[in-house]
């Protein structure tokens, strides 16, 4: 594809006041980084207006300001509808900057007004104790992408393309982010793109040459590679390459006016003609000079277009005068005084190039995705429960019945719901989907696809073998204000941890610290596929360990679902997609379990998040030996089980069976709203008494929960314990010990007037164990008795 560089499409008189746009946020970002005083320069830089500490990052900044002020021309002269995600690390003073020239972070933060002392405050807020870190923060107005943690900028700018036809989604992709395996996959969401029913993605590779002190790779390889490479991603690529300001002005001008025409035409001939057929794309290499307008050299040393110049180009400008002379002479070089009116605001004709209102960037309602939420037409999920007339006597796949419920939410919200997964939405049972909608496929078809292929071109559904993408996907979709569920083995959940751990942290800062950022849709993650299932596929798929992970967020933004039975799940779920600002985390088994709870049953379980199931409990009301607690599916089948076998050999025993939805529950209510009091804690569970609680993951997270309740000591926890491998579901139990004989044996040793008169049938439960074990290994599979047990009438 040739270079877009002959024509030059601005006036000297535009290029002038282009070019004086740039070079004013440009200044901006140097100032962010270096000034606490004379924010102007209105008097000799003394060492007494350079900031103790020197945080920041300023080699993207110039490019990434080049590609947003020439979207600003092209958004008033053709009136479009942009939001611009910064991809680059720690690149939020770019972003900053031209929020602030805008005028939007003024009218945000007013203590940041658009005049001289409004500027003082705005430089010295930045990576600032009291102030605002140097990634695109949710206190960034016009960022939906943080980029603490690298890789995640282009599938959040498809995520936020996704339903959103008017839409167009610039994505600064630095080439240092380039190389992160999240990114690297991203590219292939061209291929579920729909240009009759979605927005575009323009994204802008910005090779600059180097990360922190190394090359990049895309950087360093030859033209024609680098172009195969995005080719053969299905892209059309455009270069814009040099270092002179005033050529680059046009070349990007041209470029970018190209680009933008030709999204408009694909998008006109598919929305015109009804065909979906993938378009290529096009998309923008930026190759500009690293610390662009920067020191050249510094002590002898290269710094423009060189490493040196990724965070702060000048180090001690403090303490060294050639120093201070080098960034004073830097800054002035950008001519402050043409920028900025007496009192310390850019002059008019500047001002008049930004957008107005909506149009600008940094103010698009998109960014602030609350603003354009809708809520969710929801069915009544009570329509698809299961029949339960007998507790623990029917058996029903749970994620089986929730894929109905599911289904009829996507007919009902066919522009605001969609439903992702790592191909594994029929794996996982939610198959009823598709007669929905199907998968969203826009690369070739094959004859043999429509045999049970699912595939379409509208599809909603979105898999893809990639969780980094799907998550990043989803959560730019919410983001932008809109609604999904996202299903995955509970294994390998854990690939997307830190993405998790990303939008915990901006969910915290947005909810709680920043009023003008709208509630947006919960991310709703169903793990299912589950470590006590996975006895096919060995020891590799048994993990639990995500729920750990998302205990160490604040319980304010998390919560954790373990419903036990698929009436559970219904409820669960509906409460889960009419929430906001929330990760939640639902836990199910897709295979058959037992149904304990009649629909009202479970709503009013649920809605208490733990409680006491009367049917199984044996103490009547009256003091109990022992508590037998659950969270869990097979964790409350064990723990069923093991009471029946407790009750049948000693019917005087008092058990109290307490079962546990909302594991968040558990934690007191001084750390979060919805924990339990003191009281209620010890009303349940009986202080002094026994409890053994039967747990889905790991014991350790029981413990964590509950460290600080006066009846700790007495909480014996058993969960999975990295036991296992190619097992039966009874015997992959057995080896963790969360099986019925365990959890028996346990409650003899543990209850005092057992332990002596309980020894006979501590003996037949090893023998049972014993016996499963060898049946296991003789047969291939759990005895009838087993696997179709039931709660003895």
């Amino acid at each position: 594809m040739p270079d877009v560089v002959a024509a030059s499409p601005l006036s000297a008189e535009e290029l002038r006041k282009i070019d004086s746009y740039w070079r004013a946020c440009n200044y901006l970002s140097v100032g962010m980084i270096y000034l606490r005083a004379n924010p102007l320069l209105r008097e000799p830089l003394k060492p007494e207006h350079i900031k103790n500490r020197l945080l920041g990052h300023w080699g993207s900044d110039p490019g990434q300001s080049l590609v947003w002020v020439h979207l600003n021309r092209l958004i008033k002269k053709y009136d479009l509808d942009v939001i611009y995600i910064s991809g680059p690390g720690h690149g939020a003073p770019a972003t900053l900057a031209n929020s602030y020239l805008e005028g939007h972070y003024s009218e945000i933060y007013p203590d940041k007004s658009r005049d001289e002392a409004g500027l003082l405050k705005f430089f010295r807020q930045f990576s600032f104790p009291g102030g605002i870190g140097s990634h695109c923060t949710p206190e960034t107005p016009g960022s939906i992408h943080e980029g603490g943690e690298l890789g995640y900028s282009l599938s959040h700018g498809y995520g936020a393309a996704f339903d959103n036809p008017d839409l167009i989604v610039t994505v600064m992709v630095g080439d240092g982010e380039a190389e992160t395996g999240p990114l690297a996959t991203s590219w292939h969401s061209n291929k579920f793109l729909n240009p009759i029913r979605d927005g575009a993605v323009l994204p802008v590779l910005h090779l600059n040459g180097y990360k922190i002190s190394n090359p990049t790779i895309l950087a360093r390889i030859p033209h024609e590679e680098l172009e195969a490479l995005l080719v053969g991603y299905g892209y059309k690529p455009y270069f814009v390459e040099g270092s002179d300001p005033a050529a680059m002005h046009q070349k990007l001008a041209a470029t970018l006016e190209q680009c933008i025409l030709e999204i408009r035409s694909l998008q006109k001939h598919a929305r015109s003609t009804g065909d979906a057929t993938r378009p290529r794309w096009p998309m923008i290499v930026l190759r500009s000079p690293k610390g662009w307008t920067g020191p050249k050299e510094v002590g002898g040393h290269k710094v423009e277009d060189f490493w040196r110049a990724h965070q702060v180009p000048v180090l001690d400008p403090i303490t060294n005068k050639n120093s201070l002379k080098i960034v004073e002479d830097w800054m002035r070089s950008y001519k402050p005084e043409e920028l900025f009116d007496a009192n310390g605001t850019l002059v008019a004709e500047l001002q008049e190039l930004a957008p107005s209102g909506e149009r600008r960037i940094s103010a698009n309602p998109h960014a602030n995705g609350g603003l354009l939420r809708k809520e969710l037409d929801l069915p009544e999920f009570a329509d698809y429960a299961v029949k339960v007339k007998v507790p623990a006597t029917t058996y029903a796949p749970p994620t089986e019945i929730l894929g109905h419920f599911l289904a009829e939410v996507m007919r009902r919200n066919m522009n605001s719901f969609r439903v992702f997964g790592p191909d594994e939405t029929a794996s996982n049972r939610l198959t009823a989907i598709y007669e929905a909608s199907k998968k969203t496929w826009l690369a070739e078809y094959k004859p043999e696809d429509a045999d049970g292929g699912e595939l379409h071109v509208a599809g909603r559904v979105m898999e893809m073998l990639s969780e980094h993408t799907l998550e990043g996907w989803f959560e730019g979709y919410v983001l932008t204000g809109r609604h999904g569920i996202f299903s995955t083995y509970e294994a390998f959940v854990h690939v997307i941890d830190s993405m998790f751990n990303q939008h915990a942290k901006w969910l915290e800062k947005a909810k709680n610290e920043l009023d003008w950022r709208a509630p947006i849709p919960s991310v709703n993650i169903l793990i299912t596929s589950l470590v006590w299932r996975q006895d096919h596929n060995g020891f590799t798929h048994q993990d639990p360990g995500f729920l750990d992970v998302v205990t160490n967020k604040s319980p304010d933004v998390v919560r954790i679902y373990l419903p036990p039975d698929a009436n559970c799940l219904l409820s669960v779920a509906d409460h889960c997609l009419r929430s906001r600002d929330y990760v939640n985390v639902i836990v199910a088994d897709k295979q058959e379990h037992l149904q304990y709870l009649s629909i009202d049953d479970a709503i009013k379980h649920c809605t208490k998040g733990i409680g006491i199931w009367d049917w199984a409990s044996t103490d009547s009301g009256a003091e109990p030996d022992v508590v037998m607690a659950c969270a869990g599916d097979i964790a409350t089948m064990e723990a069923v089980a093991a009471v029946a076998i407790l009750k049948e050999n000693f019917p005087d025993l008092k058990i109290r069976f307490i079962n546990v939805v909302d594991l968040f529950r558990l934690m007191p209510e001084s750390e979060h709203p919805h924990g339990l009091s003191d009281r209620d804690f010890d009303s349940l569970f009986t202080i002094d008494k026994p409890v053994i609680f039967n747990f889905h993951s790991y014991a350790a997270l029981i413990h964590k929960l509950s460290y600080r309740r006066k009846n700790h000591d007495n909480i014996h926890v058993r969960g999975y314990k990295e036991k296992g491998n190619i097992n039966t579901p009874l015997e992959l139990a057995i080896l963790n010990q969360v099986d019925r004989f365990n959890l028996a044996i346990d409650v003899i040793d543990r209850v005092p007037r057992l332990r002596t008169v309980g020894a006979h049938v501590k003996e037949q439960l090893k023998n049972q164990i014993i016996d499963s074990i060898a049946y296991a290994h003789a047969e291939g599979i759990d005895k009838e008795e087993i696997r179709k047990w039931k709660w003895p009438g």
